[in-house]
């Protein structure tokens, strides 16, 4: 390995440990629960042998004889001229005093010796083999903000250098990377120097921050960002085309980009506010741990790449010829489960998108239709149970409850893809024939048996996690306990299955190391994309109400046309912001005002969330069809836009998704104001 080949490895290789140590730490919390309790089993008295043992501070040698002596000539000295009121000093009593301290201090002392004789060498590694896990448990709890700085910035560099950020187009022509690496270099600069403003402003003030590591690494990682951009723009690629337009380069500029300029205008040039923008940039980091479990989920789809399971999943249904919109509606369903886990649908498609649309066009699907339907593939399931976005939404609002959130959102999810078959259905080509069971169902069955082994590894993985460690697989262990069970699948097909793959996919790379290092290389790449790119969404919801104001609302007496205002406004925000951002602005700025006219809470989350999807798929920004394109590549998404014979069919990819999802939204929205449900 060259010098130059490992300086530019050894960013993902930091972000690598990062991710590593966080799984470790994490699972501390679990082991060393579980540790301290072997100890109190292996010992007895443990909790007191694993610390400092205390020393009774009494003396058990006392001479109590003596001490009464000397408390009568103390008793005898201290009477006044009171004399009515003195008693003599009751020697028989303060004896018997005595003797029973002297009882309890020996007993202390002989009670501190039998713990001293208890400690032994194995004890005394094992308490400090306990204390290393809670070590690191609570060093991963108190600074999960630096960890999260660390991975924002150093994948974001990543991405920088690999040119790789979350954009309309890549960067192709000369022109392309003049301008998209200007604005880059622009925007980095300006939240650098909106860092070391603040920093300088703290440095100044009495007042103490509580974060100053969030400061400084601001500060550092936005100036490192900088530079980045700034030698990428002097280093562009020799071989790019000349000529390009203005318009097609600013298709290449990061969203990211746009967004920090945008709101680098508003606080800097016209509110005035020089350290402003870093301010609302922090914000990013009062939900560190959300943030890393999204880096932990994207890792976790770059591994299943490198593993056979989706392929051997969609064998599944192979044998039957199903139509290629039937089988585009078993994906969404598929897709619904592990979109709950994630938490957003921009996650799963960064994470698993790539898979969907592979394994979709492996079996014949045309290229709009499988697009479509990967743009689509996390958007039913973030109402489920347990997704994260639910959960920040009850903790955000005490007027809803997870239990009712997730109740109709079974409902949703239902709706959902019986709205998506029945337009995959009236938009089908082929006829809607399927194999004989007595054809299907042997091969389907012969193709099950590879997949055991997979599922075996999940019940041992996930079993030893419960038995062992007590933690079950949930919304909160998931991004921990999801990554090992990955990584062990790797290993049994790397190291220990004979079964061949169905066919060669050119990025799953053969040997167990390669597979690990091309599964880091390509998180790292979208760790950075979507956390910058979520960072920056944050300085809206920071913002608040200055940002997007639902004041109007309160005078519109129709509880119809106040649902409708909300479900525009829901979209709009759908098309500019992720989900996480969005969930917290809509608390802030339009959730308070729709309760006081009247709109159910329930009723309104619903609504919220469904056109929150729809807007991730509406131009002009489509968040969703720009995380599939990052995922499935410049040249699949040209290639579709070429195939068609209709205008629908040329178009299908935007068609189909606007039409499931607004259906959708109609439904949920004006529904249950029509059958009266929830009121």
């Amino acid at each position: 390995m060259t010098k130059a080949s490992f300086l530019e490895r050894l960013p993902i290789i930091a972000i690598l440990f990062l991710l590593i140590f966080i799984i470790f730490a994490r699972t501390g919390e679990s082991v060393h629960g579980q540790v301290t309790q072997l100890g109190t089993y292996l010992w007895d008295d443990y909790f007191v042998l694993r610390g400092d043992i205390p020393e009774p501070k009494c003396n058990p040698n006392i001479d109590i004889q003596q001490r009464l002596d000397k408390l009568e000539a103390e008793a005898g000295a201290s009477a006044g001229d009171f004399d009515l009121f003195d008693e003599e000093f009751d020697r028989a009593s303060a004896q018997s005093s005595l003797e029973n301290q002297l009882h309890q201090c020996q007993r202390a002392h002989a009670r501190a010796a039998e713990f001293r004789d208890k400690v032994t060498p194995s004890l005394l590694v094992f308490s400090a083999i306990e204390h290393k896990f809670s070590e690191a448990s609570i060093f991963s709890t108190d600074k999960q903000t630096v960890l999260l700085l660390a991975l924002l910035f150093i994948s974001a560099a990543v991405a920088t250098m690999q040119r790789h950020h979350i954009g309309f187009r890549p960067m192709v022509a000369k022109l392309d990377f003049q301008i998209s690496l200007t604005l880059q270099f622009i925007a980095n600069t300006a939240l650098a120097v909106s860092a070391w403003k603040f920093r300088s402003n703290i440095m100044a003030s009495e007042i103490q921050t509580s974060n100053p590591e969030i400061v400084n690494g601001m500060a550092v990682g936005a100036t490192i960002l900088a530079l980045l951009s700034l030698k990428e723009l002097f280093s562009m690629p020799k071989d790019a085309p000349r000529g390009g337009t203005l318009g097609r380069a600013l298709l290449s500029v990061p969203l990211y980009t746009f967004v920090m300029l945008l709101f680098a205008f508003i606080v800097i040039v016209n509110q005035g506010n020089l350290a402003g923008l870093s301010l609302y940039f922090s914000a990013f980091f009062d939900q560190s741990g959300t943030y890393i479990d999204i880096a932990l989920y994207l890792w976790c789809g770059m591994l299943l790449k490198q593993t056979q399971l989706g392929e051997r999943v969609f064998s599944l249904f192979t044998p039957w010829r199903l139509p290629p919109e039937v089988l585009a509606f078993v994906a969404i369903a598929v897709m619904a489960l592990p979109t709950a886990y994630t938490g957003a649908s921009s996650i799963i498609i960064l994470a698993m998108g790539a898979v969907v649309y592979r394994e979709l066009r492996k079996v014949g699907t045309r290229r709009q239709l499988a697009l479509a339907t990967t743009a689509m593939s996390g958007s039913s399931g973030i109402v489920l149970s347990p997704c994260l976005i639910v959960i920040i939404v009850a903790i955000l609002n005490k007027e809803v409850v997870t239990d009712d959130l997730f109740y109709w959102g079974v409902r949703v999810f239902l709706l959902t893809g019986v709205v998506f078959l029945f337009y995959a259905m009236i938009t089908r080509k082929d006829p809607l024939k399927i194999a004989p069971i007595s054809e299907a169902l042997p091969k389907t069955l012969r193709h099950a048996r590879p997949l055991m082994s997979y599922v075996i590894i999940f019940f041992l993985v996930a079993s030893a996690y419960f038995w062992v460690l007590d933690a079950r697989l949930d919304q909160f262990s998931a991004p921990i306990i999801l990554p090992v069970i990955i990584f062990w699948m790797i290993v049994f097909e790397r190291l220990l299955t004979k079964e061949k793959p169905l066919y060669d996919e050119p990025e799953r790379i053969p040997t167990l190391p390669g597979a690990l290092t091309k599964s880091m290389t390509d998180a790292s790449i979208h760790i950075g994309g979507l956390l910058m790119l979520m960072s920056t969404f944050m300085i809206i919801t920071s913002l608040g109400g200055e940002a997007v104001s639902a004041t109007f609302l309160y005078d519109i007496e129709s509880p119809y046309l106040i649902m409708g205002a909300l479900m525009l406004m829901f979209v709009l925000i759908g098309m500019f912001m992720e989900s996480m951002a969005a969930v917290g602005l809509v608390s802030l700025a339009i959730a308070p005002i729709a309760y006081q006219q009247g709109i159910n809470p329930i009723h309104f989350w619903m609504t919220c969330l469904v056109a929150l999807e729809l807007g991730y798929l509406s131009p002009p920004v489509a968040l969703s069809h720009i995380f599939t394109r990052q995922v499935v590549g410049e040249e699949e998404a040209v290639a579709a836009s070429k195939e068609g014979d209709t205008f629908y069919y040329r178009h299908e990819r935007l068609f189909l998704p606007l039409l499931v999802m607004g259906t959708t939204l109609l439904i949920v929205g004006f529904g249950p104001m029509i059958y009266g449900i929830g009121n």
